[in-house]
């Protein structure tokens, strides 16, 4: 399990390897993925650029044969038949080279899994998976807000003013008062619902924010669900009308503390079905879990790392959920071009299919800690992304 937080400021809650995990270090797969079938010698399908595609979407396909005598053609099947058609179907090859476009079926249901195969007349033939998944969405901002709120040269500050300048980005900043454990917290932090409340009130913005919630504690193990759920009802007491729901930190990502994360999910939903519930297991859980959250931080680690991670090593059940069901949360991406590659090149993929994300150039220890030198730039790239344009330069 990860521990995203705690132990990077000054909370006494996680012990050494809570700590690593907690500042991003999480638990991360990076087994290859599983290559194609090796084709038939004398026919080789051009990979193309990505093989996640939305219903509706469509998307040139073209095979080499070699060699291609006269009279040559390729044929194009898809299976199961309901998920899509190419067209043509038949295409002589051209210099060895036949073409078609595969189009998916408008009604494919996202999660689907199916095949595109091509057979030449000499009896060569090739395949590519693909897998659906739904439209995406806008891109979203997911901000770990675990500074002090007092004062003017507060990050909360800056998240307010940058907020009005990109008010079409959505930004959920994650409030972290007392390490995520209010059981005996009697009083609100002031500055924070000042703070709080300055930023949703910018105009024009539909900006969240969530509550920390830790969960287990390094040296104790689980927090029990009853604390977990009195710390929920303190934040609601506490910051009435000010929080939109909450961030599960240390979620699991095995079957052994599912019905724990179920438990607490009906119970945020029985307060306000409204809240969003976002869970933090770091790297990919068991498909289970997307049951036991809205979102998951299906990352948490440094930038490095980030660009090994890939769902189709095992965790393709992704793309049956919408792109904002994933977030990503990325550190140690020292420049702003490092951030652009992996919010860009990575994370906005269809591939990854993440639409809540996080780049700081912070390092373990404190990653948390205050907002990315690249901020502003960070929210101009969602910015762009969102409106189909380029990213302004670094």
């Amino acid at each position: 399990m990860v521990f995203l937080h705690v132990t990077c400021r000054l909370a006494p809650l996680m012990a050494a390897t809570a700590i690593l995990a907690g500042c991003g270090g999480a638990a991360e797969k990076t087994t290859a993925p599983t290559p194609e079938p090796t084709p038939s010698p004398g026919l080789r399908f051009d990979r193309p650029h990505d093989n996640v595609l939305a219903p509706g979407a469509s998307q040139a396909l073209s095979v080499t044969v070699n060699p291609a005598p006269a009279n040559t053609t390729a044929t194009f099947t898809v299976s199961p038949s309901g998920a899509g058609s190419t067209a043509p179907v038949a295409a002589a090859t051209v210099n060895g080279i036949a073409g078609t476009t595969l189009s998916v079926s408008s009604g494919a249901a996202p999660g689907l899994t199916f095949r595109v195969s091509a057979t030449a007349t000499t009896g060569a033939s090739d395949a590519l998976t693909y897998y659906v998944r739904p439209t995406p969405q806008k891109l979203q901002v997911l901000v770990p807000a675990y500074f002090d709120a007092s004062g003017t040269s507060s990050p909360w500050a800056t998240l307010t003013t940058s907020a009005a300048s990109y008010p079409n980005v959505r930004i959920t900043a994650i409030a972290n008062p007392n390490g995520g454990v209010l059981t005996s917290t009697t009083t609100a932090d002031s500055s924070l619902d000042t703070a709080i409340t300055a930023f949703k009130g910018v105009t024009g913005t539909s900006n969240k924010v969530i509550g920390y919630v830790a969960t287990a504690s390094g040296s104790s193990g689980a927090i029990s669900e009853a604390d977990v759920q009195t710390t929920i009802d303190q934040y609601i007491r506490l910051y009435p009308g000010q929080i939109d729901g909450f961030f599960l930190d240390g979620m699991s990502v095995d079957g052994g503390r599912l019905s724990y994360f179920q438990n607490i999910y009906g119970f945020i939903k029985r307060r306000n079905p409204a809240f969003t519930v976002i869970g933090n297991p770091g790297t990919y859980p068991a498909a289970a879990y997307a049951g036991a959250a809205d979102t998951l931080v299906t990352y948490a680690g440094n930038a490095a790392a980030y660009q090994g991670i890939d769902p189709q090593s095992g965790n393709t059940w992704v793309y049956a959920k919408d792109n904002g069901a994933q977030a990503m949360l990325v550190h140690t991406a020292s420049t702003c071009s490092d951030m652009k590659e992996a919010v860009v090149n990575k994370a906005n993929t269809p591939r990854m299919n993440t639409g809540m994300v996080y780049v700081t150039n912070l390092s373990i220890g404190a990653p948390w800690s205050a907002l990315p030198t690249y901020w502003l730039q960070l929210l101009g790239t969602v910015d762009a992304l969102n409106n189909g344009v380029a990213p302004p330069s670094c």
